[in-house]
């Protein structure tokens, strides 16, 4: 019986990672939850799920909460500390870090240092903190794993005693697979053009909106780039992105005797976190096998990164190094909050991102206190910026 705590519960992650704790109650038990502004959405997971311990991460609504009729054993808190407290309390032992954006940084931060079971669905971790949290991996003896579709397939597809910097294993690069999004056969013209409502609704994954026009734009796959060079300690050249608009196969690894082997299944996020959940065992999580003889195609096409700028610009970041992935992230966040909101364009999303880059002086990455003020003070610049739109 895993006992655990999931952060982000009321995003698409945590729709999913509720499913398969559902379809196994004896392998699994809720102990904790987070939540942001969605309180309605938390009290049917309290009443469902019961967990000891409930994080809204906004006061108002865990006041709102708290108004309700809950179990007596149940507790209600806010903040932020509170989400550190849940993620690194001794009680549970496997963590789902899934709160979207550079919000999650801290708790699933507390987690790796509690030497916790850490299955992150928060890439922007990683893209923000890359070399502080995997230090802390080593350090305090965490388990880290992927929980985003492609890494873990990445995972599923390397030798099971894969060792980082182990040159004989024959890893020779990473294949990391993309939809291409709504947009991938739009010319720059048209790209001017597009509406928020139209960047959301992605042609195969169920997601948020953030990740889905992140998506859309190919930055989701900027970041997941810069993810997996940290998470398999490779370098960007030893990376692939390759379009793959099917989304059957979720990513791939080629070896040097010219192997290339893959995972693949039918979109569903139940599948990485059913097999994150129970690894190294695996356990049924509701989606269905693949049907071969429905499968037209699979077609794959290099990224057309003059009309798709944002995976260049995630590249040129990790290059960079510092605190230029942790600018990135943030620009790009309120960049496509303000696409969200209208007052820019979906090719202005770039524009922000690669603008405020550009007027940040390159530091070290030494602490995550330092790297959350960057975050900050990236996200002023960007303001800014935006209003120039």
């Amino acid at each position: 019986m895993k006992i655990i705590c999931l952060l982000g519960a009321t995003g698409s992650i945590g729709d999913s990672t509720l499913d398969i704790i559902a379809r196994h109650p004896d392998l699994y038990k809720l102990h904790s939850v987070s939540g942001h502004k969605n309180w309605q959405k938390m009290l049917d997971i309290i009443n469902r799920f019961k967990p000891s311990v409930v994080v809204m991460s906004n006061e108002q609504s865990a006041i709102a909460l708290l108004k309700q009729t809950i179990p007596e054993d149940t507790q209600i808190l806010s903040g932020d500390e509170a989400l550190i407290q849940i993620a690194e309390e001794s009680t549970t032992d496997t963590v789902v870090a899934a709160i979207v954006g550079s919000a999650g940084l801290k708790s699933s931060y507390a987690a790796v240092c509690a030497g916790k079971r850490v299955l992150l669905a928060n890439k922007e971790s990683l893209v923000v903190s890359g070399q502080l949290f995997m230090s802390a991996v080593k350090k305090y003896g965490a388990t880290l794993l992927p929980v985003d579709s492609e890494h873990n397939a990445i995972f599923q597809s390397l030798p099971h005693n894969y060792d980082h910097s182990n040159i004989a294993q024959g890893v020779q690069k990473i294949v990391l697979t993309a939809s291409g999004g709504p947009f991938l056969k739009f010319t720059k013209q048209q790209l001017k053009d597009v509406t928020p409502a139209q960047a959301v609704a992605h042609p195969n994954w169920s997601m948020g909106q953030k990740i889905s026009v992140d998506s859309a734009s190919l930055m989701n796959k900027g970041l997941e780039l810069i993810e997996a060079c940290w998470l398999f300690d490779l370098t960007v050249d030893e990376v692939q992105v390759v379009v793959h608009p099917q989304s059957i196969i979720h990513s791939m690894v080629s070896y040097s005797d010219g192997s290339v082997i893959s995972q693949m299944g039918n979109p569903d996020m139940r599948t990485p976190i059913a097999y994150a959940l129970s690894y190294p065992q695996r356990t049924t999580s509701g989606v269905k096998a693949l049907d071969f003889f429905q499968i037209k195609d699979l077609t794959f096409e290099q990224p057309d990164e003059d009309r798709f700028e944002c995976l260049t610009l995630a590249k040129a970041s990790f290059a960079q190094g510092g605190i230029m992935p942790a600018v990135l992230n943030a620009a790009n966040e309120e960049a496509v909050a303000a696409f969200l909101d209208e007052k820019i364009g979906f090719l202005d999303i770039a524009k922000v991102v690669k603008q405020t880059m550009q007027q940040t002086k390159f530091q070290d990455a030494v602490s995550i206190d330092q790297l959350m003020d960057v975050d900050y003070q990236a996200r002023q610049v960007a303001l800014e910026i935006i209003k120039g739109f």
